[in-house]
């Protein structure tokens, strides 16, 4: 009854390792390109940015519009406003020092007006419209960096998760190698042919390689974590990477194109060019027009004599401002706009003179790991090959166990060099891509 058990729990756990196994998703690097281009948060954030520039731009524009208000105000004088009157007013013999107080007004007053302002000359009105364009682009600009940011950590990682699955692949094979020379070693010692110290060495061996491969695979669920972050998906889904490593497809010369962060800064330069224009711009007169139209109601309410009379009260004109003296606010305002031009020029030629060097290493690293893949790989094959003939020369009793271990030390060291030339390639292939302007 007890085996019966263990044989049907047996089989449902091996039900739902196989289950969990086909509910992978074996995702390409393009297929997670695009699914973070569709849920990445960063992007998204961006893209309101982007949004956030252009209502921008149209509310600067906005003030070309005439601007239409209408007011409305009501007032009920319990005590109606004193006003000071010379006495002469009332008696020309009065003395000029006299004077006598009256009260003017009604009890209630009206007053609703329709007012209209619209700028007919205002130089820095534009010269910000301009700027606000500019910045639009800026937004746009950087948009397009972090989606480049975040496509380029995606490749880095996707490497990555394909280097660590290379390594556990090697790892496993390792496992099993010390596996057996283990059990053979065991049972040489039954024979009396094997010391204990042999076998606890190989056991000792053995539990390194599976701390190494658990390591192994933490690093690597954290790697997946790392994407399903940047792709906006949920931790609990089950993915993969695609097993084999193609470090076949650079051609060494990509096509240099202008690198965005070349475009930022000389956007950048634009922009502060405008807002220095803004800021002279500033000190010159703008012209808008006026124009008012209104009522006036005056209410008494006492009888007989109560009335409620109103009265239009119209006006066009327009309006002139000139700026006469501010203190030196805008002039210090100008030097510091200058003096950031001058370091956003810099900044250019930084760029560009960075760029043949960067490009230049990139491509001599991109060639050197090329070759040492196809190296390693040979030394690997070369290693393995080693290690087979030692382990049969030591279950002859040619080699010794020391020889084994050295072997099986240096086929390690032959894979590890391997994966190391893969890493390097695949850097230096995303760098160049990126230096050139390629990572779309």
């Amino acid at each position: 009854m007890i085996n019966n058990k263990k044989f049907i729990s047996g089989l449902l756990l091996l039900f739902l390792s196989v289950l969990q196994l086909h509910a992978q998703e074996i995702m390409s690097l393009e297929q997670m390109i695009e699914k973070a281009r569709e849920n990445n948060k960063s992007l998204k954030i961006s893209q309101n940015e982007i949004k956030i520039a252009s209502e921008k731009h149209k509310e600067v524009k906005s003030n070309l519009l005439p601007k239409i208000n209408a007011t409305g105000e009501y007032k009920y004088f319990f005590d109606l406003p004193t006003q000071l009157m010379p006495a002469k007013a009332f008696n020309p013999m009065a003395p000029e020092w006299q004077f006598k107080a009256a009260q003017f007004g009604v009890p209630h007053n009206i007053n609703a007006n329709v007012q209209l302002m619209m700028p007919l000359f205002n130089p820095q009105l534009y010269t910000n419209i301009k700027t606000t364009k500019i910045a639009r682009e800026l937004s746009s600009l950087k948009y397009k960096k972090t989606k480049e940011q975040i496509f380029y950590d995606i490749s880095n990682m996707y490497y990555n998760a394909q280097i660590i699955k290379s390594q556990l692949k090697f790892i496993d094979g390792n496992i099993t190698n010390t596996q057996k020379l283990l059990d053979n070693l065991k049972l040489l010692k039954t024979q009396g042919l094997a010391k204990g110290s042999d076998v606890n060495k190989i056991d000792l061996q053995l539990q390194q390689l599976k701390t190494q491969k658990q390591q192994a695979q933490i690093n690597y669920t954290q790697v997946l974590d790392a994407l399903k972050f940047y792709m906006g998906m949920p931790l609990n889904k089950q993915i993969d990477v695609e097993e084999n490593i193609d470090t076949s497809t650079s051609t060494y010369a990509y096509k240099k194109e202008t690198t965005l962060d070349y475009k930022l800064a000389k956007t950048k330069t634009r922009l502060i060019k405008n807002e220095i224009k803004s800021l002279k711009r500033s000190r010159l007169p703008s012209l808008s027009l006026m124009a008012s139209y209104g009522q006036t109601g005056y209410g008494y309410d006492e009888e007989p004599h109560d009335f409620l009379d109103f009265y239009d009260v119209s006006f066009i004109g327009a309006r002139l401002n000139i700026p006469v003296f501010n203190g030196t606010t805008i002039t210090r305002k100008i030097k510091q706009k200058k003096y950031e031009l001058q370091n956003s020029q810099l900044q250019l030629e930084l760029i560009a003179d960075k760029k043949e060097m960067e490009i230049n290493n990139a491509k001599l690293k991109l060639a050197v790991s090329k070759k040492n893949i196809e190296n390693t790989k040979a030394q690997v094959a070369l290693a393995q090959t080693v290690y087979e003939q030692t382990l049969l020369e030591q279950k002859h009793g040619v080699a010794g166990l020391t020889d084994v271990i050295m072997a099986d030390n240096e086929l390690r060291k032959a894979q590890q060099n391997y994966l190391q030339a893969q890493i390097d390639y695949m850097k230096a292939d995303l760098e160049l891509k990126k230096i050139t302007g390629q990572i779309k």
